[in-house]
């Protein structure tokens, strides 16, 4: 069959790092091993029964079998304001300062194609979501990274960026993936100060927002004095209701970045299924008892597992958030080969840190979704290794 070459643009797309690892992994499964995967990112709860059962109800509606409104539904944007101002005390104008996206992954690979011309700089975290790089590169735009390190408890620091905060843009992430890290207000005020003083969009990727241990709540950007005015959240129900295969998600905050972001839109959807619609209202809206139940369950994994490996002699820091803990490998390894040496000799998966970037090397990914008792299990093979 004849071949078609793929566009200048295919081929200009960052590697999917992590494509290998899932051959690796697929390998030692099909030798038959037990293998107990704990680099994903994918959760593994079902969704709330009472949102599933409103899309059940939904999906019969025959106004939902007809395009939605392009913009999304007005009942849904309300349901964000109506959740932004009971979860964080910030108040948003449904009309102007929500757009309706098809998962967070969407919208952040979006911004910089809705703000950015050729050449234009913006500002990534290293380590961070790899899927930053992608928009970056589709907007044929450039990367300038900010380092996030333990001394500075993984978040940025502005004072040594100096002539790159010509950037239009910056990525931010807290609850952060891969480090677990959470951001405080002051580090939310200096960055409004900061973007406002250089004229940069603040996007702040908020996917792990409801996920916060030891008794403390995720803040939002949006709550910091000023925020709306210098960018937006992107907020998806993937990780805060279990919906990850559902694709909805929404950006809230600047009007002209909304507007933005909707006018990309107009011109590639018809908006989501009216039904996946109606039930995003519903998890908004409704108890947020699952939500909490959620983050106990995550909790008490991360206590688990974290307690276990340092009872093998691993010099481990627990996460504040989120559900990844972000592990410093052992003296004498690179990332990559401490988690290959994870997989084929305990059947263990981890994902290196060098695949979220450069300063992610010397760190490796978990997550913490499987059960304790898978858990406990993984820090057993881990001890047999007699790595510490």
């Amino acid at each position: 069959m004849k071949q078609f070459e793929q566009s200048e643009l295919l081929k200009s797309l960052p590697k999917q790092f992590f494509a290998s690892l899932v051959g690796k992994v697929g390998k030692v499964m099909a030798q038959g091993h037990d293998v107990i995967n704990l680099g994903q990112g994918n959760p593994d709860q079902p969704t709330p029964s009472h949102i599933v059962e409103t899309l059940q109800k939904a999906s019969a509606n025959p106004m939902h079998h007809k395009y939605s409104p392009f913009r999304g539904h007005q009942f849904l944007k309300e349901a964000v304001a109506t959740f932004y101002k009971r979860e964080y005390g910030v108040d948003v104008d449904p009309e102007k300062e929500v757009a309706i996206l098809f998962g967070g992954k969407g919208g952040l690979v979006e911004i910089p194609q809705c703000l950015l011309n050729p050449g234009d700089t913006v500002l990534v975290p290293d380590p961070g979501y790899p899927d930053y790089w992608s928009g970056v590169e589709l907007a044929k735009a450039k990367m300038e990274v900010m380092p996030l390190t333990a001394e500075n408890h993984f978040l940025p620091v502005y004072e040594e960026i100096g002539e790159r905060a010509q950037a239009k843009l910056m990525f931010l992430n807290y609850p952060n993936n891969p480090t677990g890290a959470v951001a405080t207000a002051e580090f939310f005020e200096d960055t409004v100060a900061f973007a406002a003083k250089h004229d940069i969009c603040v996007v702040h990727d908020f996917a792990y927002g409801a996920i916060g241990f030891d008794g403390k709540k995720p803040i939002s950007f949006l709550q910091t004095p000023g925020a709306k005015e210098t960018g937006i959240e992107i907020y998806t129900l993937s990780k805060t209701y279990n919906m990850a295969g559902w694709r909805v998600g929404f950006a809230v905050g600047n009007e002209s970045v909304v507007e933005a972001i909707n006018l990309l839109q107009d011109h590639m959807y018809v908006s989501l299924f009216g039904a996946v619609q109606e039930a995003a209202a519903a998890a908004l809206l409704e108890s947020q008892q699952c939500v909490n139940d959620l983050v106990k369950r995550y909790e008490s994994r991360r206590n688990t597992f974290i307690q276990g490996l340092r009872e093998i002699g691993w010099d481990v820091t627990s996460p504040a958030g989120s559900f990844f803990a972000w592990l410093k490998v052992p003296e004498g390894y690179t990332s990559e080969q401490f988690s290959d040496l994870l997989l084929e000799k305990a059947h263990v998966v981890v994902a290196p840190g060098v695949g979220f970037g450069t300063y992610g090397e010397g760190y490796v990914r978990v997550g913490l979704l499987t059960d304790e008792e898978r858990m406990r299990e993984a820090v057993s093979r881990i001890k047999k290794l007699n790595l510490f």
